[in-house]
């Protein structure tokens, strides 16, 4: 042999992006590719070792290793495969994270950040992909993010784009303990004056075009002489009916003092017609009629007691 002879490196058909997991070709991966390599890392079998000796490795693209069972893509990769315009490039990720469930043993490692959980959400399907839904996937995002404005333009463009209720983010947000951290509280109260704002809109816009009767805007109510009986966002005086948002984010915040107020105006023969941001935004006409039958209902009732209405 020509020891002078030059040897030809052939380059590997494969390459080893994960502990266990191949990548069929050489060069730089995919996004997908990224993404399935993950989800495959993410679902390895339990052992001492990557994977079993007896066990084939998984290839990205080998529709023989789908699915993926639990293991589920979350965080701003997730949020990225929902669409979101503030979301980063998914190739522009150090790192894609994984949802596994909490006894998994398995370590963040190279492009794979593990995040665990005792009890995992429903996945969406999304480009043959499971992907963590909304709510779940911000919650992972913000866990990391220390920008404010970052976390603020997720949870706006969430709310805002319709792809979930608030109430929905501030209950993953909740659960994962972040509203301890200053600029996610920060983010939220943005969001809920902003819902607000666009609640009240639509309360307007549902009045003008289904020919409802004006009624006095954003208006408190008192007895004559007596304690103040509370703030409703649209009263109709000659009917005694009020509209109220309900914009609680938890079904049990505020509900114990909701339900005393309104008991306290029904009791003085006032109607109060109780309307959340999402039926507003989905069912308009039916809460047009809502209220438009509390008014005509108005002549079948007993007088209601007199009350003064100040601006809020």
């Amino acid at each position: 042999m020509n020891h002078n002879t030059p040897v030809s490196h052939r380059p590997s058909p494969r390459q080893e992006l994960l502990p266990g997991v191949f990548l069929p070709h050489p060069g730089p991966p995919t996004g997908e590719e990224l993404l399935h390599a993950v989800l495959l890392y993410a679902r390895r079998p339990p052992g001492p070792g990557s994977v079993p000796q007896q066990a084939p490795r998984p290839v990205v693209g080998d529709a023989a290793v789908l699915p993926y069972e639990e293991a589920m893509i979350t965080g701003l990769a997730a949020l990225a495969l929902h669409g979101f315009a503030s979301a980063p490039p998914l190739l522009s990720l150090d790192r894609i994270d994984a949802l596994v469930p909490r006894t998994r043993r398995l370590r963040s490692t190279g492009c794979a950040r593990i995040v665990r959980s005792a009890a995992l959400p429903r996945p969406r399907q999304i480009a043959g992909v499971h992907v963590a839904p909304v709510p779940r996937a911000l919650a992972d995002a913000a866990e990391r993010l220390t920008d404010a404005g970052a976390v603020r333009r997720l949870l706006a463009e969430a709310v805002g784009g319709g792809h979930c209720e608030l109430a929905a983010v501030v209950r993953e947000l909740e659960q994962a303990r972040l509203l301890q951290r200053p600029h996610v509280v920060d983010a939220v109260e943005s969001l809920r004056a902003e819902g607000r704002a666009v609640a009240e809109d639509r309360l307007f816009q549902m009045v003008r075009e289904y020919g409802l009767p004006d009624p006095v805007w954003n208006v408190d109510l008192r007895l004559p002489g007596g304690p103040p009986l509370g703030g409703v966002d649209a009263y109709w005086p000659d009917q005694s009916v009020a509209v109220e948002l309900d914009m609680r984010t938890s079904p049990d915040a505020g509900w114990e003092e909701y339900v005393r107020r309104r008991e306290l105006l029904e009791q003085l023969g006032i109607t109060v017609v109780h309307v959340t941001p999402a039926k507003l935004r989905t069912a308009l006409d039916q809460q047009a009629t809502v209220v438009r039958t509390a008014l005509m209902a108005a002549a079948d009732r007993d007088p209601a007691a007199y009350v003064v209405v100040l601006p809020r």
